[in-house]
């Protein structure tokens, strides 16, 4: 496939939306579907906006459910009713400490095919042989598994984070063909996920699955591969800037690119065990001598260390700083970058990364302590990506999903389930469309409004009406929304008053506030043509004959209808 498409649906899209989604030519068709692009998202950046103006000073304001939930909202995969109050109940500062804790690792994916005879099912085949007829479980194995940490996170930044870097050092699984080589790429994405970027750059280059993906394991002296070169300045660290001849930018020029290539020769990946090599025949040992973007440095020749050179060498420019805290915004707060952001968020956090020496906790730290992500504006003004509306619609509405004790089989099942319905929203866990990442956090002007359209916005629907409704089975287990057990969950007064109830789940599951029409169509949805007090009396009775079978479900219908329309509406879709 051509990983670099997206250089060509970018500037397509940029000239005529839906004409280029709707028009792919013949070789793009053949190698990747283009994004879906809705006739109505931007065509231009959005101009004369209010937008925050606010800074990076410490943020000093009100400490409650609304600031709380904003945070969670952006850190988790959809934070639960009792993780916001008990944020809530707690400080910022100690809030932070917590999301930036790095949990104990996770044990690896295992077995739960019949297909894979290399294990019994539940143990893990990581550490086995490769084998094509198995490699199709195990890398069903291992993405289910990983959907299975994003449900399970807890209070922690480090699952946001690892998909961040997914997207950042892209690897596509499908296109690496070893499960067990993305397994380390993902244990390794992991493991420095609140750590240091640096040090991960300087990792990723020689893992395995990157020298597989961007042909860094056939790059020899005599025939140097520019790939990984060439995402490694572009993509990766440093950015392009401004165009100022053919093939050379601001930050890097041609010269730069098949200097890399040099350094990075030599180097293979392993399948047993997996890892990676250095064969010093295989590497150009000459001096490499890069553009004056890098101050005309030389790598002197170094062997197996000379990656470690050039890795050390990029991060010595202020723009690879600047660049990674570019995405880290878009990521957290919002995608428009203006002049005043650029200046009073952006280049601040950018020193602060060089200061703590690539570490990424102390400028995760500033920005969501800041005013400037508690200011209003930047609340609410995100469109979920099918991984966080997903996974968050499970965690928000407290879905019981399958624990270990039911057995691997039907936990991975639903893991593998919910995959799917993502899957159908554009976004596949493990497989970015391109080694850009997904569209949605890149391509201008759309960005996130790329997550909406014609194909996606029925999906999200289908999957909150099922899961609302009679729920999905498989293995034996049902997985499906308790309306009943989140409103008993709720204060008594809370739960027996149909506005107070309205206005409890509303504020769990909307970032902004909704209007009086809003709120009284919800209230339709739950009393059709009824007066309030018929809430308080159809409730009562439940709580009174909780077993009655007429009575249980005159208030789960009511429930379910309320929160159908609920997550119907378009602010349901922000975070």
């Amino acid at each position: 496939m051509n990983r670099r498409l997206f250089l060509q649906r970018n500037a397509a899209v940029l000239k005529t939306p839906t004409a280029a989604a709707a028009t792919p030519t013949a070789a793009t068709a053949a190698q990747d579907p283009p994004e879906k692009v809705s006739r109505y998202a931007n065509k231009v950046l959005p101009t004369g906006l209010s937008r925050a103006t606010s800074t990076l000073v410490p943020y000093a304001g009100p400490w409650g459910y609304e600031q709380a939930a904003h945070l969670l909202r952006r850190t988790l995969f959809g934070p639960t009713r009792p993780e916001i109050q008990a944020a809530a109940a707690s400080s910022l500062s100690a809030v932070l400490n917590g999301l930036l804790t790095a949990p104990a690792a996770p044990a690896p994916p295992v077995n739960v095919s019949t297909t894979d005879t290399s294990v019994p099912i539940g143990q893990t085949w990581t550490a086995e042989v490769f084998d094509q007829n198995f490699e199709g479980v195990r890398r069903a194995s291992l993405r289910d598994w990983w959907l299975g940490q994003l449900l399970g996170q807890g209070a922690s930044l480090a699952e946001k984070m690892t998909l961040f870097w997914h997207n950042h050092f892209v690897v596509e699984l499908g296109d690496i063909n070893d499960a067990r080589m993305g397994y380390e790429y993902c244990r390794l994405l992991r493991q420095h996920a609140l750590g240091n970027v640096k040090q991960l750059a300087k990792d990723v280059t020689v893992t395995p699955a990157m020298l597989r993906y961007l042909n860094g394991n056939q790059s020899t002296a005599g025939a140097p591969n520019e790939n990984y070169g060439r995402e490694l300045l572009e993509l990766f660290t440093v950015g392009k800037g401004p165009l100022i001849a053919p093939g050379n930018y601001t930050n890097y020029t041609e010269a730069d690119v098949q200097a890399a290539a040099k350094v990075l020769t030599g180097w293979r990946d392993q399948a047993a065990p997996v890892g990676s090599y250095f064969t010093a025949s295989r590497h150009d040992g000459t001096t490499k001598v890069f553009s004056s973007c890098f101050g005309n440095a030389r790598i002197a020749p170094n062997g197996a260390s000379e990656y470690l050179d050039l890795v050390n060498l990029i991060f010595q420019q202020a723009e690879t700083a600047r660049f990674l805290v570019r995405k880290l915004y878009r990521w957290f707060v919002y995608y428009v970058i203006d002049a005043q952001v650029e200046t009073d968020i952006i280049q601040p956090l950018a020193t602060l990364l060089i200061q703590n020496n690539y570490e990424v906790a102390p400028v995760l730290r500033a920005l969501l302590s800041s005013e400037h992500f508690f200011d209003v504006l930047n609340m609410g003004c995100l469109i979920k990506s099918p991984l966080d509306f997903t996974v968050g619609l499970c965690r928000q509405m407290q879905i019981a999903f399958p624990a270990a004790s039911a057995g691997v089989v039907a936990q991975y099942g639903m893991w593998n389930y919910l995959n799917g319905v993502v899957a159908l929203q554009q976004q596949t866990l493990g497989d970015p469309p391109n080694v850009a990442g997904w569209a949605a956090y890149y391509q201008t002007p759309q960005f996130h409004e790329l997550w909406i359209n014609a194909v996606t916005l029925p999906r999200r629907n289908q999957i909150t009406d099922l899961l609302i409704g009679n729920g999905y089975t498989r293995n034996g287990v049902k997985i499906v929304i308790d309306p009943l057990a989140l409103t008993l969950a709720m204060p008594a007064a809370t739960a027996s008053d149909c506005n107070l109830l309205i206005a409890e789940f509303v504020r769990l599951m909307v970032p902004i506030p909704l209007t009086a029409n809003q709120l009284t169509f919800l209230k339709n949805a739950l009393l059709p043509g009824l007066p309030d007090f018929e809430w308080t009396v159809e409730w009562q009775q439940y709580l009174a004959a909780p077993t009655n079978t007429a009575k249980k479900a005159a208030v789960t219908t009511k429930l379910q209808a309320m929160l159908r329309a609920l997550m119907g509406l378009a602010e349901y879709h922000l975070s």
